[in-house]
Order: C-alpha cells, then structure tokens, then sequence
C-alpha cells in the first residue's frame, strides 16, 4: 500500500502538461494531496501549498510522489538532491516513470537505510494472456484522443463519477500511472510486453452485468507516431461498445512532434470507429469531450458550439461543465 497522505513532487517541470501525473491526483484524490514541492526554474503549479521536505513531513505527509510524466520517463539527475532528502526525512517514495526507482543504487541503499519504501507503480505484477477478441458481457466505453494529454482520464473519471451519482453501475478502469494513483490499481499498460497490452485490457475488463459500464483510461493518440500501438491495444484489447473523441482546441502540433499537426475530429472518427469495428461491429461514436482550460466562457462555449455543428455530436468539457451530456449519449 502506498502511504497516504502524499506530497507532489513537480520538479524543475517545463509546463503544466509536464505534471499531469501531480494534477490528476489533486483533481481526483484531493484529500490524499497535502502539499507541492517545486524545485528552481520549475514552470508548473497545481495549486496546492509549496512546501519543503521538512514542511510536509511535519504536516503529515508519508509519501513523495514523482507527479511529473516527462518525455522518455526518466529519474533526473537533477532530482536526486530532493529524492535523497526525502529519504532521509523518512518518506517513502512514489513514481510512475519508466526510468525505475528501484534500478536506482543511490535511492535503494538511502531508503532501506531509513527504512522507507520505494514504489514503481509501472510495474505489471501479473502474466497477461495473448489477446484473443472474443465478446464479453457488460459495456464498455473507451476515449480517444487527437493528441496525447488531452484530458481522456479526466473524462473516464467525469463519467464514472457522473454514472455513479445516476445510481448506474460503472468502473473506472486504469491504464496509465496517475489513473493508477488515483483508482488504487490497474494495468500500466505501456510497460506491458507488446504483444499482451490488448490480452492484458481484456483482463482488466472482464464479463459483467449487462447494464455495468467499464469507464477505460484512454492513452497515447492513433495519429501519434510515438505511442499509437499503445492506443490500438486499448481499442482493441478494450472492445468498446462506445467511443468519446478527446480534444484540446488550442493546439497546432502534437505534444513532442512539431513535425505533425493535430488531426481532425472527423478524421479521429473515422479512423477510430473503424479499428474499434474490427473486434465490436456494433461500436459508435457517441460524442466528443473537450478540453477547454485553455479558454474563456465565451470561447469555450463558441468552441463546443461549432464541434456539435461539424459533428452532430454532443460536445461538453466534462471537467468545467459535468459529464452528464457524455453519460446521456452511452448507447441504450
């Protein structure tokens, strides 16, 4: 069990996007956030209290949480110095990076001197089976994004949280390592061997009632050409009976690829509808969540506006305005 409660750890973190991991984890798990620490030149606030090793220790904390997701998912050199502190101070730490704590000599001979524990939350500890497409019983709704970091956690966690104050069955189910933190398990499904990451979806959302839907952690991009293998294994280790198309409207390039612009909607669409029909014929598009924190009332209102427009789809920012249009477009 990872100690709670925690202080998030933002780094040097050149923006906002850098610490989704330290975001989420307030957004959704505020009574286990107590504190931020940012280090020199870090870019990126969560709103939450800044506090030394030695502030939070004193107000509680347990846990150190790596919430920065940086490119490559790697421990900083430049971190070791607050790591270390941590140790010493008797925090156990928490990371979901790639880059595991625990192949780390220096943070491995500090924490088992203090007697502190240091947790990979990327680690699969199960064997996952091949994927094999077969139905199973219950719904499942699956988002897909235009870009990587678009708010599709987010909107599996509106709706789950939405279908849950309805009264209706639902299960939030975790992909990614802030999924994980906040849900308190699930697959870290990009550090799945290839060739079980859709067996392994299909585990984590196993048969159930005919009326309980399974709300899938989205991750990655289909357009984008670092980690689309990652989003088909959802798609189809998922077998979605619905699909929400995830936006960010202010974005000209994908995150990390100056070199590739943003799809359209339409284009994510189409493209996902067909991959999703491969394993589920009777897969739909049902509407569209929009990430608009870049926006203001008036041009977030604009902006949702003209999607429905285009699309004919229901178009909401499940964060800012509720997921109830998003859980009234599930099909029957």
């Amino acid at each position: 069990m990872i100690r709670q409660p925690y202080l998030l750890f933002l780094g040097d973190a050149p923006d906002a996007l850098a610490v989704k991991v330290a975001r989420g984890i307030r957004d959704w798990r505020p009574d286990a956030a107590l504190g931020q620490y940012r280090m020199a030149g870090c870019n990126a606030d969560v709103d939450l209290p800044d506090m030394t090793i030695r502030e939070a220790r004193e107000a509680g904390a347990k846990t150190l949480v790596i919430g920065v997701a940086n490119r490559g998912g790697i421990v900083s050199e430049a971190w070791k110095s607050v790591l270390a502190e941590g140790l010493e101070a008797g925090f156990d730490i928490a990371s979901g990076l790639h880059n595991l704590l625990r192949d780390e000599a220096d943070l491995v001979a500090l924490a088992e001197r203090n007697g502190c524990a240091l947790h990979d939350v990327r680690v699969p500890t199960v064997q996952y089976p091949i994927g094999n497409g077969q139905p199973r019983r219950g719904r499942r709704c699956l988002g897909v994004g235009t870009d990587v970091s678009v708010g599709k956690m987010y909107t599996a966690l509106a709706m789950d949280g939405e279908m849950r104050r309805r009264g209706r069955k639902s299960t939030f189910r975790a992909t990614g390592q802030t999924g994980i933190l906040i849900a308190g398990g699930g697959v870290p499904l990009d550090a799945v061997v290839a060739d079980f990451m859709a067996g392994a979806i299909e585990q984590l959302t196993p048969d159930n009632d005919d009326d309980h839907w399974d709300m899938i952690e989205g991750q990655g991009s289909l357009f984008h050409a670092s980690f689309s293998g990652v989003t088909l294994a959802l798609v189809h280790g998922g077998r979605p009976d619905a699909l929400v198309l995830c936006h960010e409207p202010t974005r000209d390039y994908m995150r990390g690829l100056p070199g590739y612009r943003l799809p359209g909607l339409a284009e994510l669409r189409d493209l996902a509808l067909t991959l999703a029909r491969v394993v589920n014929p009777d897969c739909r598009v049902c509407a569209v969540s929009v990430n608009t924190r870049e926006l203001g009332e008036r041009e977030a209102a604009d902006c949702l506006a003209k999607i429905e427009d285009s699309l004919g789809l229901p178009a909401t920012d499940p964060f800012r305005y509720g997921a109830g249009r998003l859980v009234d477009a599930l099909p029957e």
